[in-house]
């Protein structure tokens, strides 16, 4: 059992670190797309309405009310 708790730290290190480098080359392409009005208008409707799509989905699909 010597060392087993640094490979358990070691891998959440490791998942942390994939979690931000998928992140950021998700975000980074859309980041231009802010810098003009109607762009910046348009992404943030779709990430408004993606928001709410999922958000809306997981409730019904969890029979959770909405009262």
């Amino acid at each position: 059992m010597d060392g087993f708790w640094e490979n358990v730290l070691r891998y959440q290190r490791y998942f942390v670190t994939v979690l931000l480098g998928v992140v950021w080359n998700v975000v980074e392409p859309l980041v231009p797309l802010f810098k003009r009005p109607l762009s910046a208008i348009a992404l943030l409707g779709f990430i408004v309405g993606l928001l709410t799509f999922v958000a809306l989905t997981l409730r019904a699909m969890l029979g959770l009310s909405a009262a």
